[in-house]
């Protein structure tokens, strides 16, 4: 039998991707896919094999968005640019941050990794330090891009204004002014470099 030509393993995991993004990860089946193609959804087995494939696919498609083409030399700038990239990526598709935390990771994520350690190959930590390192800059992004992602500007203040005003919390009002902490549009870079400035003995 003879490969529908318009489909790939890519092609199915973009249109996943977007299923997703306009409708939610929930709305993401084979049938609903094979629909958006245009195709029966039989046609799609040959290239994803299960639902959990599916998902993995499309796990893979994130990471490979994450991939540089090229790391800039310095350890440091390198790792930022790695934690931009994957923080736009995930503020992209916010459902992934929560809904893809099972998938198989692919050679994709393996690429990533990859290159995460490239990234360290010129300094003195060991291969421990490098790990925890790295798995300590995913937990900011990743904690940075659900808050972002939870963040709603429509969020009725109410309550908390009128609580401020008995006087209770006079740190908080003073924080917070008219009931909203001023914007900080560096603020992920500020806690990157923080992260990475507690990084002693390295060369690079």
């Amino acid at each position: 039998m003879s490969r529908p030509f318009q489909l790939s393993r890519d092609k199915i995991a973009a249109t996943a991707l977007a299923i997703a993004d306009a409708e939610g990860f929930e709305s993401v089946s084979m049938r609903r896919v094979a629909q958006e193609m245009g195709v029966g959804t039989m046609s799609l087995y040959y290239y994803v094999r299960t639902k959990a494939d599916l998902i993995a696919a499309m796990d893979d498609a994130l990471m490979g968005a994450v991939l540089l083409p090229s790391l800039p030399g310095n350890w440091r700038e390198a790792l930022t640019a790695i934690a931009f990239r994957t923080r736009d990526v995930f503020l992209r598709h916010p459902w992934a941050l929560s809904s893809m935390l099972l998938a198989s990771p692919g050679v994709n994520a393996m690429r990533h990794m990859e290159q995460c350690l490239q990234a360290l190959a010129g300094t003195t930590m060991t291969t421990r330090e490098k790990l925890a390192l790295l798995a300590i800059i995913d937990d900011f992004v990743f904690g940075y891009a659900l808050r972002e992602a939870g963040s709603d500007p429509k969020v009725d203040l109410k309550f908390a204004r009128a609580q401020l005003a008995t006087g209770a919390f006079p740190r908080l009002k003073e924080a917070f002014g008219k009931g909203r902490l001023p914007a900080m549009p560096d603020r992920f870079q500020m806690g990157l470099r923080a992260l990475l400035d507690l990084v002693k003995g390295t060369s690079g």
